[in-house]
């Protein structure tokens, strides 16, 4: 829960509303996942299983008054890239899902073993890894990711490793900078602010825009990890939605 007590009561209730369809949606869709998904091609199972994505970004728009605004798609490049981005709510990690697809995001393995929802997780064919072991970390990282990117499906990576308050910006990592400048590909640097209306740890949707801004494409060309963490992070801290 956040620390806020003021929310108004149609709030509280529209918020427990999405909890509840968005869950049992899910739990539905999910038992069609695992029935249908292994037999379709890789895209097909791709947008198939969004269905349920989809369901729920329409429910946090027309229900809790979450608007939703893109800036710079055009910046997207064709092929394979690697996005870094800022992280502060499940919000973007599902709607990440839609705006570039396919897509293979790296998380933690443990999100597989949850009923449901793992399962149509574990169908889009992530990059998992074991958080408390940071050297394997970095290998699954590195090699599932240059396979993924290989087979020309760009790679979602949070650099800040856990969710920030609204405003802030955690350390980044350079695990998917390593990744870019190892594979050849260029990097997308995604900065917004989901905390505002989808707080982390709450099960609150609260009213507002949600404003996504997309970098143009940084080249990994000749450069150092370290070098393009920099340039995605300052240009993620510069162009924040405020």
């Amino acid at each position: 829960m956040t620390q806020h007590t003021h929310y108004s009561l149609p709030i509280k209730i529209r918020s427990i509303l999405f909890f509840v369809l968005y869950n049992l949606a899910g739990i539905i869709h999910s038992v069609f996942c695992v029935l249908i998904g292994p037999f379709l091609p890789y895209r097909r199972r791709y947008n198939f299983v969004n269905l349920w994505t989809g369901f729920a970004m329409w429910l946090l728009q027309r229900l809790n008054g979450v608007r939703i605004q893109v800036e710079g798609r055009e910046n997207l490049p064709p092929g394979a890239f690697v996005v870094l981005a800022n992280h502060q709510s499940s919000f973007e990690t599902f709607y990440m899902q839609l705006l570039i697809r396919p897509q293979a995001t790296v998380l933690k393995r443990e999100l597989l073993w949850l009923p449901f929802f793992g399962w149509g997780l574990a169908l889009l064919k992530p990059i998992t890894i074991n958080r408390s072991n940071g050297s394997a970390a970095l290998k699954s990282v590195l090699q599932q990711g240059k396979q993924r990117l290989q087979a020309g499906i760009p790679v979602v990576i949070y650099p800040e490793g856990t969710r920030q308050a609204p405003g802030t910006l955690g350390k980044f990592n350079h695990g998917g900078s390593m990744l870019a400048c190892q594979a050849g590909v260029p990097v997308v640097a995604i900065t917004h602010n989901s905390g505002n209306c989808w707080p982390a740890r709450s099960w609150m949707r609260l009213p507002g825009t949600i404003t996504l801004r997309i970098s143009p494409p940084i080249n990994s060309d000749g450069k150092k990890a370290k070098q393009v963490t920099e340039e995605a992070e300052n240009w993620i801290h510069q162009h924040y939605p405020q």
